[in-house]
């Protein structure tokens, strides 16, 4: 274990119970925001426009008989 990750638990292991919960939510929100830095521009939704123009170009995409499995979908998320 790197000393860094021993300094995090012994912090941890002194924190009283009632802070528990709250770490672990800005751990998760922390390593959420790590994610979405490394996201493609495609799949990161900006703003309630940007989210109903994706939606419609999925629309159109259906229409226009672009669509993917979801072997195949997953297998281009396991490539991003």
């Amino acid at each position: 274990m790197s000393i860094e990750k021993q300094k995090l638990y012994n912090e941890i292991d002194t924190l009283p119970e009632e802070l528990i919960n709250q770490v672990i939510d800005f751990i998760e929100y922390l390593k959420l925001s790590h994610i979405d830095k490394e996201a493609p521009d495609s799949v990161i939704i900006k703003s309630k426009k940007d989210l109903k123009e994706k939606l419609q170009k999925g629309l159109d995409d259906i229409k226009a008989n672009k669509v993917f499995s979801l072997d195949e979908t997953f297998a281009k998320i396991d490539n991003i």
